[in-house]
């Protein structure tokens, strides 16, 4: 990933990046979101959602109710 951005979110469910996703963009924060989920077995490893660290905050302010 790009210097200065931070992973403020991961999940292994599909659903929860994907609103993650939505709430921040609806908010006009840039975000990433990174599959890592494996190839051969996609039931192992995680979604991730990056932001640029100026965000860090607001963003994960935003996902407060969705971060378990």
């Amino acid at each position: 990933m790009e210097k200065d951005w931070v992973c403020i979110f991961h999940t292994e469910h599909d659903f929860q990046a994907e609103i993650a996703r939505d709430i921040l963009e609806n908010e006009e924060i840039n975000c990433v979101l990174i599959n890592e989920h494996d190839s051969t077995f996609p039931s192992i490893g995680d979604l991730e959602i990056w932001v640029h660290k100026d965000f860090e905050e607001t963003a994960t302010k935003l996902l407060k109710d969705l971060i378990l």
